[in-house]
């Protein structure tokens, strides 16, 4: 698990700013449905929007909050569970929640199509382009994304995602040759479970690709360090969000 239960995003809430948020219920390809949940700017948004990939527990409020942080900024967002195709109690949950019993029954095939759901319902509520944000399994899920050929994907952006093989799963490593969008990756170079050899083959599997990407690395930071308690990586955080914006703002321009 990345976040406790009771974390929260390390980014201020802009005073004043106007957004009106919503649970949805979204329905995938397949039939599928999921909970989701929508934070929208109101008057006049941008015509770039985001969809919050969650870590392994799933959607709870830490992701609910950074969604609404990005309408603040005009943003529409939404943000998804994984767990719509198991038997899991709905949205919200409760902090003993037990998503190891679920996160097995997802499938790589599953979330890209629940995702592709999440990126339409932008497309049809007026966004042109949109970014994916993940976190640990959904920073994963945001790499392997730039493969997936969304419509209107413009990019994606991942904190400390395995790279690799998991659990048998091709993992983005595997298919950079396919990814045709630009990539962030946001690593702790203390993180116990991605060692600097795995970013570093990462790095060199992008490059050799041709994939326009910048991974960062912060000394001391260790996996899931983007959390308002953590004061002590607060300036990794807070690079972190800033580099995120940037990324956005660089790369919104798509064909679309």
């Amino acid at each position: 698990m990345c976040f406790d239960y009771d974390s929260r995003p390390p980014v201020a809430p802009i005073a004043g700013a106007a957004i009106s948020h919503e649970r949805l219920t979204l329905t995938s390809a397949d039939g599928a449905t999921f909970a989701a949940f929508a934070a929208l700017p109101d008057g006049t948004p941008e015509d770039v929007g985001i969809v919050v990939l969650p870590d392994v527990r799933g959607l709870y409020r830490f992701y609910e909050e950074l969604a609404l942080r990005f309408a603040e900024r005009g943003f529409p967002s939404i943000a998804i569970d994984y767990f719509g195709r198991t038997d899991a109690p709905p949205t919200p949950r409760a902090e003993d929640f037990d998503y190891r019993t679920y996160v097995p029954q997802t499938t790589p095939e599953g979330i890209r199509d629940d995702l592709d759901a999440a990126v339409a319902e932008l497309r049809r509520r007026g966004v042109r382009a949109v970014f994916v944000v993940g976190f640990c399994f959904g920073g994963r899920h945001a790499w392997l994304a730039a493969a997936d050929h969304h419509d209107g994907l413009a990019g994606v952006i991942g904190f400390y995602g395995m790279p690799g093989t998991r659990n048998g799963q091709t993992g983005p490593i595997d298919r950079v040759g396919e990814m045709d969008v630009p990539l962030l990756g946001l690593m702790g170079a203390a993180d116990d479970h991605i060692g600097p050899e795995i970013v570093e083959g990462f790095e060199s599997a992008l490059t050799g690709a041709g994939v326009v990407h910048e991974l960062v690395s912060y000394p001391g930071a260790p996996h899931s360090f983007f959390d308002r308690r953590h004061e002590e990586f607060a300036d990794a955080s807070e690079d972190a969000w800033r580099r995120t914006l940037a990324f956005i703002a660089e790369h919104r321009a798509v064909d679309a």
